[in-house]
């Protein structure tokens, strides 16, 4: 009776992904049919298969670079990445292993800013990177996207369910703070941290209104202000948003492939215990 009741239930999670993967098929079909086959969508499949949208893409032009477009949204989602793992880390470990005076209300204040809209945020901002002269700047994504409450949360609560007992082996071994941060926490935090890269890597591919309002060059634009460009009050061309679309989605694709397993473990729990 298990056994059955759990082919029907796995019968009917392949059903559900079916259903969520349909929005991807037609997309990717899409992007192999000409301008007016699109607008005409009578058929899924395409009539004539052309590879006009891509070709179109791969030569970009000066007044839409993708290629560029693609190197700053890698340099701006790698290095905000960076940054948030490690800054994360380490609030997290003086927060919770450390224990450093006033690290609740620290909490409590970085859980409180989790709960504002990052909109309210853009008006100062853009003042301060303006008195910075980062303003139009790949900088000017990076060091405001650091400050990442859900990073800190996230970390600090994975901390938690580390056992004291195994820093304070280390400790009594002689090993400073520092190389139980680096040797035992970042270590045992690896999932959490895979999995907090993941989500901060996409985020950050994904973001649109802050290179909105932060840039102004085409040169320095992300992929998404990129893609906005195709479409205009007056035409869209839709073969080169979904061909632009479906090519930046492959990278979210290949990181979540590699740290499924990370971002598993660190959903279930940490597994340890005294």
């Amino acid at each position: 009776m298990r056994k059955r009741t759990r082919e029907v239930f796995n019968i009917l999670m392949l059903a559900v992904g079916a259903v969520f993967m349909i929005p991807l098929v037609i997309m990717f079909l899409t992007t192999f049919k000409m301008e007016r086959e699109i607008l005409d969508p009578s058929a899924v499949v395409p009539r004539t298969w052309s590879f006009s949208n891509y070709e179109q893409v791969l030569n970009s032009t000066v007044e839409a670079p993708i290629q560029l477009w693609t190197l700053n949204s890698f340099f701006v989602s790698c290095g905000t990445t960076l940054f948030v793992v490690i800054l994360s880390a380490m609030v997290a470990f003086a927060i919770t292993r450390i224990q450093i005076p006033g690290g609740r209300v620290l909490m409590n204040v970085v859980v409180a800013t989790m709960m504002m809209p990052a909109q309210l945020f853009l008006i100062p901002l853009y003042m301060i990177l303006g008195r910075m002269h980062m303003l139009d700047t790949p900088y000017a994504l990076i060091f405001p996207a650091t400050a990442n409450g859900f990073g800190i949360f996230m970390v600090s609560q994975f901390m938690q369910g580390i056992p004291p007992s195994v820093e304070e082996a280390a400790l009594i071994d002689g090993c400073s703070f520092l190389g139980v941060f680096w040797k035992i926490a970042i270590p045992l935090c690896g999932p959490a941290l895979a999995t907090l890269a993941v989500f901060t890597f996409i985020g950050s591919w994904n973001d649109y209104i802050t290179p909105l309002v932060f840039t102004e060059s085409v040169s320095n634009y992300t992929l998404p202000v990129g893609i906005a460009l195709f479409q205009s009050s007056y035409s869209t061309q839709y073969g080169l948003t979904l061909a632009t679309s479906l090519l930046s989605a492959v990278p979210l694709l290949i990181a979540f492939a590699v740290f499924q397993k990370q971002i598993i473990e660190a959903s279930s729990a940490s597994g340890l215990k005294d």
